[in-house]
């Protein structure tokens, strides 16, 4: 563990999305949907999101399935991204402690679900991790 973590608190409140690539979108899309009975909240022409459940603070957790027209490999990840929740209040000072540790954080907004979010990428020798943050406007409903 490291020393910054120790004795501070996460603002994470529960994980809020996990997306795959997928090499046949409309036949993973149909997967989840109909062998598991997950809702698609949403479908794009390279993108399909599932809800997996109500999560915290009006953000559904959500599976995301991104047609990535690649192989799938050890050099080409079937993860795309992590998304994990954290409170609406929390959003300005993990931004900044994120930027104070030296990650470049990207924001992005989410008008269609109302939630605002902000990403970084972690580079490893191999490989990239990308992960965001994303916290639900207080006025947006569950979906």
């Amino acid at each position: 563990m490291s020393n910054r973590s120790m004795g501070r608190q996460s603002a994470v409140k529960s994980l809020g999305e996990v997306a795959l690539r997928v090499n046949n979108l409309p036949e993973m899309r149909r997967f989840y949907q109909d062998v598991l009975g997950l809702e698609v909240l949403g479908e794009f022409p390279a993108a399909a999101l599932l809800k997996i459940a109500e999560g915290y603070g009006n953000h559904t957790q959500v599976l995301g399935l991104f047609d990535r027209s690649i192989p799938v490999g050890v050099e080409h990840t079937t993860v795309d991204h992590i998304a994990f929740t954290i409170a609406l209040h929390n959003y300005d000072s993990e931004k900044e402690r994120l930027e104070a540790l030296g990650l470049s954080v990207e924001v992005k907004k989410h008008e269609w679900v109302k939630w605002r979010s902000f990403t970084f990428t972690i580079r490893r020798a191999t490989r990239s991790n990308w992960f965001a943050m994303t916290a639900a406007s207080e006025d947006r409903p569950n979906l």
